[in-house]
């Protein structure tokens, strides 16, 4: 069965964050990591493998070698989200690990994985009291939903979502703002 697609608003995307705690250094991970996924719109398998040499903060850019389709792009990545993992990746050393291991581990020194990020996401949307379904493919459709609402131009969201083409990325914006085809109906007289 396919969900409809729902899009976070700013307050429940904080309320997750939230969620996340800072109390131990698994909650900053996963802060980093939602983070990430909400400002950068990485799929997940491509969040779990980035590494800190692929990271540029000054430049706010991120390198993606393993992206779908065995692609390789870079993304922007914004001075907030820039922030927050520049402040994890420093943690990340000091927990011992190198530039070339990945940047969200577990404590037992493994890349964290699709399934544990598909259970915990759900898992911090009901804590944070969030009643929409909360994954992280939805941090994507809200990072395109907001780049969209900013303004930006669709050629560019397509690149920064790594789609291979433009009508990919119009079909998705479309799924996102259903609103609008409600709101041109409610104008009629």
């Amino acid at each position: 069965m396919r969900y409809p697609i729902e899009v976070l608003t700013k307050n429940e995307v904080q309320r997750l964050l939230d969620a996340c705690g800072k109390e131990k250094w698994t909650d900053r991970r996963n802060y980093a990591l939602i983070m990430l996924l909400y400002r950068s719109g990485l799929r997940i398998a491509e969040a779990l493998a980035i590494r800190p040499c692929d990271i540029e903060l000054d430049r706010g850019s991120i390198r993606v070698l393993h992206a779908k389709g065995g692609q390789a792009r870079t993304v922007g990545i914004d001075p907030m989200a820039s922030r927050v993992l520049g402040d994890w990746i420093i943690e990340h050393r000091t927990l011992g690990y190198s530039q070339g291991d990945a940047v969200f581990m577990t404590v037992s020194g493994r890349s964290l994985t699709q399934g544990y990020l598909r259970r915990k996401i759900p898992e911090l949307g009901r804590a944070a009291g969030i009643h929409k379904r909360v994954h992280a493919h939805g941090l994507r459709h809200t990072h395109a939903s907001e780049l969209r609402a900013e303004g930006i131009d669709i050629a560019v969201i397509k690149r920064q979502l790594g789609h291979s083409s433009l009508l990919t990325t119009i079909q998705y914006l479309d799924h996102l703002k259903p609103e609008s085809v409600v709101q041109a109906i409610m104008k009629r007289a």
